[in-house]
């Protein structure tokens, strides 16, 4: 677009001529559409079943069967890699959980039918109140709340950008800034609410869990998540048409499309619950470490496929699929185990790609079309937020199991419930989002506000500070000897500070960079970046039994710093492919 000085009246008389503009001046529920108070209530009850249920997780896995409030009695290893595995299949699902909305249902249905899959979930996991076994319980349980929030959370957060008019389709570069930051705010107020339900979780689940029985904490989860579908129905007349299917194919196509759909995932979803399920049991011999792991080469190879047919082509794709199987046959021989070459693998692979989109955009420059441009940012993006989501999902791992035993929780004799500690971020959040919202209006309002790379590379860096703080204070914990909460505090605040520079940023520029008609596959994609975290996450916390808590903080701090850099430094090649949206 040209440069030319702004003129906020100017526009907003513009902005009043156009569809989008009566869109953008709705300010009935503080100064947004009232439609986003439907969709932050909705995120609320969702996310306090989904954190309360979180916070009991790795606990209950971990707790003694012969205890007063017997667990499953899982070593760390064990524990840790069910929870890392759990936690990335409920983003994972993400994608065709994106796609379903897109292609077969809508967005507003798929939110309300997730919804009801998630409230039957958690009542599973409470089964063994009434009896149920607890093993089948928990695995069933787990498995109905991976296949809801699939449906609901990438579907929710497209609606959210549904109520905003598109930057791309402003009448001035000024307006368009605006437009964009506007939406931002927008994420950063739905994100609020997001972290309000992960206050209320851990506060009312995880207190029922811990010192009462687990089973009520998951019984609780439900009932939230009941609140959410609730309020959800009561309030669907304010989104207008946000969220609706609007499709110019005949019925005939919808309903063929989908009965292939619903027989694929079947027998998909059949198959991979059968092998979870006897590896989990013992009766398949597969390691859950080793079975997790792979299952992250699988997602990143997948991911890669994906964006090698948006950008490039069938062929492309055919051959790093090929090249990914050479290399891990050719490595294997060079490794103790397949393992470890399959990381090379992955990772050469990965570079191999890289070197292609870098290769297309050298040699055909302007006339690689806007679209596949944006794919690679959407691509470099994801893979910037899996670094930062396998740092900051610790928070339900690592740091809850030091939390646990190595902080020190008394105060006057009582001593406060380790649940309680995964608040911290959630409040901090709640403090700081409004005004993280209010600082990215303000910045653009004067032509000043960071551009998306930037804002990812600051919160990686917010995010290895957050570590170097807790490796410091680490060092000093030992089992005699529990450290004060205030070093996990300052780590949750810089942690924080991060998520609130990178997250509901991602989920505003996935809404503003994909193409019409894939964004709600793009919004799955975000979440994919955050399934591929959440799995290394667990993966990482299942080393506490072979590494030392500072060592541990300290190598994923090394890791985030250096990937922040790197966004920083190649921030503005990166705008540029953006076409300028912030």
């Amino acid at each position: 677009m040209s440069q030319r000085t702004p003129n906020p009246d100017q526009d907003t008389v513009q902005l009043q001529h156009t569809a989008a503009g009566a869109a953008a001046l709705d300010r009935s529920f503080f100064g947004h559409p009232r439609g986003l108070s439907v969709l932050f209530f909705t995120e609320m009850w969702e996310r306090f079943s989904y954190y309360g249920m979180r916070a009991l997780l790795i606990l209950f896995m971990t707790a003694a069967i012969a205890e007063g409030n017997p667990g499953l009695a899982f070593d760390d290893g064990k524990a840790a890699a069910i929870y890392g595995l759990y936690t990335s299949m409920v983003y994972l699902l993400a994608l065709p959980g994106g796609w379903v909305a897109d292609r077969l249902w809508g967005q507003r249905r798929a939110v309300f039918v997730g919804g009801t899959i998630i409230a039957l979930g958690h009542f599973t996991l409470a089964a063994p109140l009434v009896g149920a076994p607890d093993q089948a319980s928990f695995f069933m349980g787990l498995l109905f709340i991976v296949l809801g929030t699939g449906l609901l959370k990438p579907n929710v957060s497209t609606m959210v950008g549904d109520l905003y008019p598109n930057p791309q389709s402003a009448p001035s570069e000024h307006l368009s800034q605006e437009w964009g930051a506007r939406r931002d705010a927008a994420f950063s107020i739905f994100y609020m609410g997001i972290n309000l339900g992960a206050i209320l979780g851990p506060f009312v689940c995880g207190t029922l869990g811990e010192t009462v029985n687990w089973h009520w904490g998951f019984s609780a989860a439900g009932f939230g998540m009941v609140l959410g579908l609730v309020q959800y129905r009561l309030g669907a007349r304010h989104l207008g048409s946000a969220g609706a299917f609007d499709t110019r194919e005949p019925d005939g196509a919808v309903r063929t499309r989908a009965g292939r759909f619903y027989l694929t995932a079947g027998v998909i979803g059949f198959g991979a619950a059968t092998f979870t399920w006897l590896a989990v049991t013992g009766v398949l011999q597969v390691g859950l470490p080793v079975f997790a792991t792979w299952l992250g080469y699988g997602i990143l190879l997948l991911t890669l496929l994906y964006f090698s047919l948006l950008i490039f082509n069938r062929g492309v794709a055919v051959g790093l699929a090929a090249l990914f199987a050479i290399l891990t046959f050719t490595l294997s021989g060079r490794f103790a185990g397949v393992t470890e070459a399959g990381q090379w693998a992955i990772l050469l692979t990965l570079a191999a790609f890289i070197l292609l989109a870098l290769g297309l955009l050298a040699t055909r420059g302007r006339d690689v079309d806007v679209d596949r441009q944006r794919f690679i940012v959407i691509f470099w993006l994801f893979l910037l937020a899996a670094v930062f989501w396998s740092g900051f999902e610790q928070a339900g791992s690592s740091l809850n199991l030091f939390a646990d035993r190595l902080t020190d929780r008394e105060f006057f004799g009582w001593e406060m419930p380790t649940t309680w500690l995964q608040n911290v971020n959630p409040i901090f959040i709640v403090v700081l989002a409004p005004l993280f919202g209010v600082m990215w209006e303000r910045l653009a309002h004067r032509d000043r506000n960071p551009s998306i790379p930037v804002k990812f590379g600051l919160g990686l860096l917010g995010l290895a500070a957050g570590f170097f703080v807790l490796a410091w204070g680490s060092a000093y914990a030992t089992d005699a000897t529990r450290v004060s909460v205030a070093w996990l505090v300052i780590t949750y605040f810089l942690h924080t500070c991060g998520e609130l520079a990178l997250s509901p940023v991602g989920l505003s520029s996935m809404t503003k960079l994909a193409p019409a008609g894939r964004v709600g596959q793009m919004m799955g994609i975000w979440f994919i970046g955050a399934a591929l975290g959440n799995l290394f996450a667990g993966l990482v916390a299942g080393s506490m039994e072979a590494l030392t808590p500072s060592v541990l903080f300290r190598n994923v701090a090394m890791v985030s710093a250096a990937a922040g850099v790197l966004a920083l430094l190649v921030s503005p090649w990166v705008r540029r492919l953006t076409g300028g949206i912030q």
